[in-house]
């Protein structure tokens, strides 16, 4: 928000990180981060390297989605009519820009937790997330890298059904939420 208000060198400066990081494989970043952090660490040590690890690489494209945003408001009449009557800059970005972006983060919410979510999956599949005596989706999906245990025992895939479902579920409840909340659009 800051990047696409005052523009500028803040802009340029904030934005050339946001395309570093958009450049970059995701998942492929994501594991060659990981793999430089400790693996034997408590559970709950764990859980918040990867979240750390996940937020670190998942920002840039909500990030690059809001500046684009309050590029497009900033120029709006009724944002430089509060900027001409003397508004300051924290006032017009709470009044005015704000409940603009609210939108584009309640979809991006909807779009990127269960993306994140895959990502936890996918490194306690490799054996890079939570450790073993935890219950982690990926921890239950990694006994099926064996093929026998796969023909075998095909019940055990119930945790990727279960990912699914989830992700399903949180898309029609940010949906719900989104409908209901009707995000107020300034100037109307």
């Amino acid at each position: 928000m800051i990047a696409g208000y005052y523009g500028n060198w803040t802009d340029q400066s904030l934005m050339a990180g946001t395309e570093l990081f958009l450049s970059l494989p995701w998942l492929y970043f994501l594991l060659g981060v990981r793999a430089f952090l400790p693996l034997h660490v408590s559970p709950v040590r764990t859980f918040f390297l990867l979240t750390c690890v996940i937020g670190l690489i998942g920002w840039a494209r909500p990030a690059r989605l809001v500046r684009g945003i309050v590029l497009s408001s900033r120029t709006r009449n009724y944002v430089l009519a509060a900027r001409s009557f003397g508004a300051s800059d924290l006032h017009v970005i709470r009044e005015h820009i704000l409940p603009e972006i609210l939108g584009v983060l309640m979809t991006q919410a909807t779009v990127l937790v269960p993306r994140y979510i895959a990502a936890e999956v996918t490194l306690s599949f490799f054996g890079l997330g939570v450790n073993e005596p935890v219950a982690s989706w990926g921890n239950m999906l990694s006994t099926l890298q064996q093929y026998s245990v796969l023909v075998s025992y095909a019940w055990l895939l119930a945790p990727a059904g279960a990912l699914v479902i989830t992700s399903v579920i949180y898309a029609l409840l940010a949906a719900a939420v989104q409908s209901r909340l009707e995000f107020p659009q300034p100037g109307n």
